[in-house]
């Protein structure tokens, strides 16, 4: 998976940055707890998304346990928090630039998303979106 690759990655590169003595400053640091967290959150969020998982709107199943039972799209915030942690800690303002450009696009389909959901689920959906968040 992208995720886990991703965080292998990046745990290589900090790890070289310290066994090189290199500079180390809050934002960096910032920016590798950040990545660490998210993009566990984001690895699990898609493991628990198992088969369901889709490019469109589909409403193949309603997944409401584990991450999704808190938040409605974990793979879209936690995938947006893993960008910007790596953005944090790599310096790169290009790379938060572009998240704000992503990040309004992830939006907008998780709103279609949830038309879709609401109408292939009805109430069961509505009851799953009054108690989660985003």
């Amino acid at each position: 998976m992208v995720a886990a690759a991703l965080l292998v990655v990046i745990l290589w590169n900090a790890y070289g940055r310290w066994q090189s003595g290199a500079a180390w400053d809050p934002l960096r640091i910032a920016g590798l707890v950040l990545t660490l967290v998210a993009g566990s959150l984001l690895l699990t969020a898609r493991i628990q998304l198992g088969n369901a998982v889709s490019f469109g709107a589909e409403a193949n199943k309603l997944i409401t346990t584990g991450l999704y039972s808190k938040f409605r799209n974990p793979v879209y915030l936690f995938g947006a928090l893993t960008i910007l942690g790596i953005a944090l800690y790599a310096h790169s303002w290009p790379l938060v630039a572009a998240l704000a450009i992503v990040a309004p696009m992830q939006f907008v389909r998780a709103r279609n998303e949830a038309a879709v959901l609401e109408q292939a689920f009805g109430d069961e959906y509505r009851a799953y979106r009054a108690k989660t968040w985003f």
